[in-house]
């Protein structure tokens, strides 16, 4: 990980772009730069790690995975938010996917620097726009303050933002989650953090817990292990200890409602990953 892009990173593109070729209309979340971006190895991720998981654990997989892009971006077209700091953005489309947001925001790029540089020379090779709007910030949330990293590449600790931190808080220890959120705790007033944490065993269904006995030992081959889960009480805890306040914690049944209602296929995202809002008092 310290000189290679993220695989779990990878991965997650992955979901995103077969989503999109798998599932039915409508989708939750329409990313069409996401295979682009990752490269031909998209077949080979699918071919290797996609095919150990069975194909109703893949269905939800995708269904959450595009769920929390959804989510996040949904909480940032309903605000008014001046920056969107998007940490751990690995292969992340939104500049592109979203052009009717890009022309009102600065859009920082928060990510590991390994995994930042390959997306770049990605975006390079593709010839993709960059807008002067779009803000890349390398940073290892393990080791260095992302509060430092983000003053320096411009952002305005005084005008509102939304920082969208899915996918990476299951990898990280209870002190770095701790860390990051008294950061966005420090953004202006009416800002907001939307982030995603792995559940708690005791509260997955089957989907959810073959789900982590397969990738549990996958993500650590890759040198990414996940931590253990978080039961609700307790990150809310965490989470008003970091001096935010809880504004929306939906559970599986209520993203269900939101985003798959209409649907006739039964689809709904995983429940080992957990959506969270919480906002600057």
């Amino acid at each position: 990980m310290e000189a290679a892009p993220s695989r779990t990173a990878m991965l997650a593109a992955v979901a995103r772009g077969l989503f999109r070729m798998e599932a039915a209309q409508p989708w939750v979340l329409d990313d069409a730069f996401a295979l682009v971006l990752v490269g031909p190895v998209w077949q080979e991720l699918r071919e290797g790690p996609v095919s150990l998981f069975p194909a109703e654990v893949v269905r939800e997989v995708l269904a959450g995975i595009c769920t929390r892009s959804r989510y996040a971006e949904d909480r940032l077209a309903a605000g008014a938010f001046a920056q969107y700091v998007i940490l751990g953005a690995g292969l992340d489309s939104f500049a592109w996917r979203r052009p009717d947001l890009l022309r009102s925001l600065r859009v920082f790029e928060v990510d590991h620097p390994a995994s930042q540089a390959w997306k770049l020379e990605r975006v390079r090779d593709l010839a993709l726009p960059l807008s002067d709007s779009q803000v890349f910030v390398p940073v290892d949330f393990e080791a260095e303050p992302v509060q430092d990293a983000l003053g320096a590449a411009g952002f305005d600790w005084g005008q509102p933002a939304l920082f969208s931190w899915t996918g990476v808080a299951p990898y990280l220890t209870a002190q770095a989650i701790t860390s990051t959120l008294r950061t966005t705790a420090r953004a202006a007033a009416d800002s907001e953090v939307v982030f995603s944490y792995r559940a708690e065993e005791s509260v997955l269904d089957d989907v959810g817990r073959e789900f982590v006995q397969i990738y549990a030992p996958l993500a650590a081959s890759l040198g990414e292990p996940l931590q253990p889960g978080w039961p609700v009480i307790e990150i809310e805890r965490l989470i008003s200890r970091s001096g935010l306040k809880v504004v929306d914690h939906p559970a599986r049944a209520d993203l269900q409602e939101r985003y798959f209602a209409d649907r006739t296929d039964g689809l709904r995202p995983y429940n080992a990953e957990t959506l969270v809002t919480a906002r600057v008092a």
